[in-house]
């Protein structure tokens, strides 16, 4: 469970209410995958939040992680629906593509991640982790998992996760790289034992008997970081109205979202379109209810599902949920040394803008920007000690290991 330091309603400031607060530049292109969590940029584009604060959103689709990438660093969209830890892997100048500073928005939001193996491994009767590791380490036995980018969070939840069984993610299984859309065509094809990957797709495959649900992303850390509203730092330090009236407008769409259970299916049918996920309405409405079936015949109401707002606590961009991400690239030998954790974070995470937009709205926000966190294996992460945090693990890789498939 996570606890957070201090929640008053963010003060207002007063730096730039003395000049015009209109967006300098109206009209942005905006970057997103085909996924649930991109709900609010959807439905702040399309249902009147951005036109209230002067903006347009033009919504491009992007079919990867890295061609999204590479359209950010570029100046092709204007900001992005994104991997938390694709921002800092192009900061750090270990994401691929062109190294360059980056900045975090806010959170768009938590949970609602998952891990699914193969009908394969389901007929062997690997439906549970003992029975996975039992494999794993047979002699011979080689599997493949896929996530969506070697830094990005379902690397780091398939790794974390691998890791907590007892399942080193580098040396004792194949890791390779699928974009999400593409999961259950890959797995039915054979060309991979199982995946992580976020909505609707673990509930399409499931839907389309292509294997089972194992772990949900929750389940290893409830109400973990997960996906970002992200840009070049350069964007926000030159367009900073528009940033701020940015973050405003998908603030404020994600409240809606959230006010009622109507507006999650409204959302979930807006998000079925073809311009969206194009996919089945029943492949995304449940599971963003928080109504989960796992493919082997347990149905739970999860109390950790999709969270976009929470009362702001899926947005404020935490130092901490930045820091944890760097020392992930730490354990696993992405990073070759320790970077100054704090500092790379406080220039990352937008945390003035943020103030700003969420003051003029009456959201919350924690101050200090930290929370106390406690994940699958027990260990504790608060963002005290990210040097020692890095180096805690049992399992962990901290040069690059040998024949590990970390490239795009």
């Amino acid at each position: 469970m996570n606890t957070v330091v201090n929640t008053p309603t963010c003060a207002t400031p007063l730096a730039w209410v003395n000049g015009s607060d209109a967006p300098e530049k109206p009209s942005l292109n905006i970057g997103f995958m085909a996924l649930t969590d991109c709900a609010s940029i959807v439905v702040a584009a399309t249902q009147g939040f951005a036109q209230q604060q002067g903006l347009t959103l033009n919504l491009k689709r992007q079919a990867s992680w890295s061609g999204l990438r590479d359209k950010l660093v570029s100046g092709e969209l204007d900001a992005a629906h994104c991997l938390y830890g694709l921002i800092y892997a192009v900061h750090l100048g270990i994401g691929g593509g062109v190294a360059s500073n980056m900045a975090v928005l806010m959170g768009l939001n938590q949970n609602a991640q998952a891990i699914n193996l193969s009908p394969a491994l389901q007929r062997k009767g690997v439906t549970n982790p003992e029975a996975l590791a039992k494999l794993v380490h047979q002699k011979g036995s080689r599997l493949t998992f896929a996530q969506t980018f070697p830094t990005g969070t379902h690397a780091m939840w398939l790794y974390y996760w691998l890791a907590s069984q007892g399942i080193h993610p580098l040396h004792d299984v194949n890791s390779v790289v699928v974009p999400p859309a593409q999961m259950v065509a890959h797995l039915q094809a054979g060309r991979i034992d199982g995946f992580c990957v976020g909505e609707p797709w673990s509930a399409d495959a499931v839907a389309q008997g292509q294997g089972f649900t194992l772990a949900t992303s929750q389940s290893i850390w409830p109400d973990h970081p997960e996906k970002v509203l992200g840009c070049a730092r350069a964007f926000a330090e030159q367009y900073p109205n528009s940033a701020r009236a940015l973050i405003k407008a998908i603030l404020a769409a994600s409240r809606f979202i959230e006010q009622s259970p109507e507006n999650r299916r409204s959302t979930a049918q807006l998000l079925s379109g073809q311009a969206y996920l194009d996919t089945s309405l029943n492949n995304i409405e449940p599971r963003l209810l928080g109504d989960y079936h796992d493919g082997l015949g347990n149905h739970w109401q999860d109390p950790h599902a999709l969270r976009v707002f929470d009362e702001g606590r899926s947005n404020l961009p935490y130092l901490s949920d930045g820091m944890w991400f760097m020392t992930q690239f730490r354990r696993w030998g992405l990073l070759r040394e320790d970077p100054d954790y704090l500092e790379v974070a406080r220039q990352v995470q937008q945390l003035a803008l943020y103030r700003d937009a969420a003051a003029a709205l009456g959201v919350p926000c924690a101050d200090p920007p930290m929370r106390s966190s406690q994940l699958i294996d027990g260990i504790r992460w608060d963002g005290s000690d990210p040097h020692g945090y890095a180096r805690s693990f049992r399992l962990h890789a901290m040069a690059e290991a040998p024949g590990a498939r970390i490239g795009l």
